[in-house]
């Protein structure tokens, strides 16, 4: 049985998210158990330097809601590596968005308990970030 764990920020819910999560619980097959790490609003600040716009339980509530997600967790880094060595799912889903250094040391943990990574490509146009900004350029 495949569990795999994918993490977001989930500040804002979009395509790109949805398509990561149908692809990582595809991934996952029937059998199989997505979970979901979200990032806690004390990583995020650590991280990106503001605060997410919604508090940690509405994006927790949201990512409960996602039919493709099975079981969301806590993530109080902005990396997985604790959660992924306290948890060993058998795959890491990646972003190519995020930093290729990130991403190796990753691979090497999942390797360390005979998991594997897989990276997913960036949906081109579906950034939290950039809904943002079209948002706050339409005022």
């Amino acid at each position: 049985m495949e569990i795999v764990y994918s993490y977001y920020v989930l500040d804002i819910v979009h395509r790109g998210h949805l398509l990561m999560m149908k692809n990582s619980k595809a991934i996952a097959g029937e059998s199989g158990r997505l979970i979901v790490g979200i990032v806690s609003d004390e990583a995020v600040i650590e991280q990106k330097g503001r605060a997410p716009i919604l508090s940690f339980t509405e994006r927790l509530e949201l990512a409960q809601a996602i039919k493709y997600v099975d079981v969301v967790v806590e993530q109080t880094e902005y990396s997985p590596l604790s959660n992924i060595k306290m948890l060993k799912p058998t795959v890491l889903m990646e972003s190519e968005s995020h930093d290729p250094i990130q991403i190796k040391e990753n691979e090497e943990v999942m390797r360390s308990f005979g998991g594997r990574l897989i990276t997913m490509p960036y949906f081109k146009g579906q950034s939290s970030t950039m809904i943002k900004h079209a948002i706050y350029d339409t005022k």
